[in-house]
């Protein structure tokens, strides 16, 4: 087991990030950060997201000052610092040499299903928005750079076997699994972000993974070629998931 790691763990929006980082969050040993580049994000790109103007005045926006954050002390005297990251905050041209000091794992979700939870609460204007790409182009360079495939946890997977799964992750990223990782008190946490009050209801009403349930619902004609775009990247990072050792019916 290591003495310390820095958790970095990758993903879309409108994934079961926020229920990871409560899982982990309900270790004593664990300290957690909530997408700490949005900020960052909101500036560099003039997306007009809820709250945008109060995120980008209290928090850092300072790409490097970040980065510098992010690669040092664990706070709080903790032994782990899971950091909550979105892909697509990953801006082209900016300098991902820093993740090569952290443990990186990638969070993924079928496109479907993202591309249905999203719509919902925010138009999709390009594939950009869904961090599909972003997670290759970041595999990618972290299997080069290392030599080794960082972990992909697929989030079907974690809610039909969550025991099997943050066990099997647990043992790659060399920390050991605790029970208090599976369920969790319902609500708030100081350490959410302030955008939760919009996209957080779900994970603020939850004290667990709850099972998977299929979305039957069809895409909309106007968003196939972005989902079939976006199924492209899903299925190449999905060759690579941890795997639970009963498989469920594979993605389609």
């Amino acid at each position: 087991m290591m003495d310390s790691v820095h958790i970095a763990m990758w993903s879309g929006p409108r994934n079961i990030s926020s229920a990871m980082m409560r899982s982990f969050e309900n270790r004593p040993d664990t300290i957690v950060t909530d997408e700490p580049f949005y900020a960052h994000y909101l500036v560099k790109t003039g997306i007009k997201h809820p709250l945008r103007k109060k995120i980008i005045q209290n928090s850092e926006c300072n790409f490097d000052n970040i980065v510098t954050y992010l690669t040092g002390s664990i706070p709080d005297k903790k032994k782990i610092w899971y950091q909550k990251h979105m892909a697509h905050h990953n801006l082209p041209g900016m300098d991902i040499h820093w993740t090569k000091k952290v443990t990186n794992c990638f969070l993924i979700r079928h496109p479907k299903e993202v591309i249905l939870s999203y719509e919902k609460r925010f138009p999709i204007g390009n594939i950009d928005q869904l961090g599909y790409k972003q997670l290759c182009v970041l595999f990618e360079y972290l299997k080069k750079e290392t030599g080794k495939s960082p972990p992909v946890l697929d989030s079907r997977d974690i809610l039909n076997h969550p025991r099997e799964i943050l066990n099997k992750l647990c043992d790659k990223i060399g920390i050991s699994f605790m029970d208090q990782m599976l369920s969790w008190p319902s609500g708030s946490r100081k350490s959410d972000g302030m955008w939760g009050q919009y996209w957080y209801k779900n994970v603020e009403d939850s004290t667990g993974f709850q099972k998977y349930q299929e979305n039957n619902k069809k895409l909309p004609d106007k968003l196939l070629s972005l989902y079939k775009e976006c199924l492209s990247y899903f299925d190449k990072l999905y060759l690579h998931r941890i795997r639970p050792q009963i498989q469920p019916e594979e993605n389609g």
